[in-house]
C-alpha cells in the first residue's frame, strides 16, 4: 500500500546538488563502512578477509503458497476501497506474503556468520538510509532482499556482507526513491572498500538469484497499512496516509529494534507489524483491522515483550524535520543507538527464559 512512496514526495532540490552534499564534510558523524565498525562493549569486529566465496546467481526454487494459521481471512478486513475491490487487493497482499518467504534458518547455510553480524550490517544500512534521507520503506526493502539472497547462498564470507548489503540498499532505492542515490555515492559510503563495478556485479547476481521478486509486503508497510486503518476517517479509502504521525515514529522505532534480531524472521511481517501495533492500540482492536486472532499473535507479542522493555526506558524517539521532505519526514529511516538497545533487549529476553526461584517461605515443607 505505501509503494513508491518516494515518488509521491519527490526531492527535486536535491537532484543536482547532492553529489556536493555528500562529498562535503557534513554536521553529522560520518557514516563509516562496515568493516571498520566496532562494537567495543561486545567486542563485535568484521574487520578481515578469510577465503573466497562464490556467490550462486541461480534463480530460487517457486515456492508453492500454502494456507496457514489465519493467513487468509475472509471477508476482507480492509475497508471498502472506491478505487478496487478490497477483498481482491487484500487476497493479493497476503498471497505476497506468502510467496516471499524468510526464515532465519539460512545461517545455517553459512558456518562462519553470526547473528550479531547481520544485526550490525542491518544497523549500518539504517545509517546509510539516514545519511541519504532514505525513505523506510527503501530500508526495510533492502532488508528483505538480503535475507532471501542469502537464504539462496551458501558458505558467504563475513567480508562479502557490506558489498551484499549496500548493493541490496542500492536497488531498494531504485525501487522506492523518487531521486535515488547515484552508483558513485553507494561505492563512496563504503570508504572504498568497494568499486562501482563490483557492486553492478552484485546487482546482477541478486537480481537473478531473487528472480526479479523485488516487490514484497514489508513489515512497516504493514505496520502504516494497519495504524491508517485504526486512524482513517470514514470517507478515507487508503490512498493517502492518514495517522498521527509522531505515534508512528515510536511504532517505527520498535520495528526497528525488533527486525534487527534475526529471531523477528521467526514471523510473518504483518504478524511482526501487528503485534508491534498491539502494544500502541487495544489488542481486540489490532486483531479486527489485521485479520489476526490471538493464537497467531501471541506467540509474537511474547517474544517482543524484552525489546518493549527496552525501548521503554529509552523514552519517546524524538521527530525529526528534513528541509527536502518537509511532509514526509516520519517516512524518513532514522538512526539511534540501535545496537546498545538490541543488547539490551537480547540480555531482557535471555534473562525472561530463566523464572525467578521462589522465596524460601514460598518453598513447600519436603516431608
Amino acid at each position: 500500500m505505501t509503494r513508491r512512496s518516494g515518488r509521491l514526495h519527490k526531492r527535486s532540490e536535491n537532484a543536482p546538488g547532492q553529489k556536493s552534499k555528500v562529498a562535503k564534510q557534513s554536521n553529522r558523524k560520518r557514516v563509516q563502512p562496515l568493516s571498520k565498525l566496532h562494537c567495543e562493549k561486545n567486542q563485535l569486529v568484521l574487520e578481515g578477509i578469510t577465503r573466497p566465496c562464490v556467490l550462486v546467481d541461480t534463480p530460487m526454487k517457486g515456492v508453492r503458497i500454502d494456507g496457514d494459521g489465519g493467513s487468509l481471512v475472509r471477508p476482507s478486513p480492509l475497508p471498502h476501497l472506491g478505487w478496487g475491490s478490497s477483498d481482491d487487493v487484500w487476497v493479493k497482499m497476503v498471497s505476497r506474503e506468502q510467496s516471499y518467504r524468510h526464515s532465519k534458518s539460512f545461517m545455517q547455510k553459512h558456518p562462519t556468520l553470526q547473528p550479531r553480524m547481520r544485526s550490525m550490517l542491518l544497523d549500518w544500512l539504517i545509517e546509510v538510509s539516514d545519511e541519504y534521507t532514505l525513505h523506510r520503506q527503501t530500508f526495510y526493502l533492502a532488508q528483505d532482499y538480503f535475507d532471501r539472497f542469502m537464504s539462496t547462498q551458501s558458505d558467504v564470507e563475513k567480508s562479502m556482507l557490506q558489498l551484499i548489503g549496500i548493493t541490496c540498499l542500492f536497488v531498494a532505492s531504485k525501487m522506492e526513491e523518487a531521486c535515488p542515490p547515484k552508483l558513485w555515492q553507494m561505492a563512496y559510503i563504503t570508504a572504498g572498500t568497494y568499486y562501482k563495478e563490483e557492486i553492478l556485479k552484485m546487482e546482477l547476481i541478486i537480481l537473478k538469484a531473487l528472480r526479479w521478486n523485488l516487490c514484497p509486503e514489508t513489515a512497516v508497510s504493514w505496520l502504516q497499512l494497519y495504524f491508517q486503518m485504526a486512524s482513517m476517517s470514514v470517507d478515507s479509502d487508503l490512498l493517502e496516509p492518514q495517522f498521527p504521525q509522531d505515534a508512528y515514529i515510536q511504532m517505527t522505532r520498535l520495528l526497528d529494534l525488533c527486525i534487527l534480531s534475526i529471531n523477528s524472521l521467526d514471523f510473518q511481517y504483518r504478524v511482526l507489524a501487528a503485534s508491534v501495533l498491539c502494544h500502541f492500540l487495544q489488542q481486540e482492536a489490532v486483531e479486527k483491522l489485521s485479520g489476526l486472532s490471538k493464537d497467531v499473535l501471541q506467540p509474537c507479542l511474547n517474544w517482543m515483550a524484552p525489546f518493549v522493555e527496552t525501548v521503554g526506558r529509552c523514552g519517546r524517539a524524538a521527530t525529526r524535520d528534513f528541509a527536502s521532505v518537509k511532509d514526509d519526514g516520519h517516512n524518513i529511516q532514522t538512526h539511534t543507538d540501535y545496537m546498545t538497545m538490541l543488547k539490551d533487549a537480547c540480555k531482557n529476553e535471555a534473562d525472561s527464559q530463566f523464572p525467578t526461584p521462589p522465596s524460601s517461605t514460598e518453598k513447600t515443607d519436603a516431608h
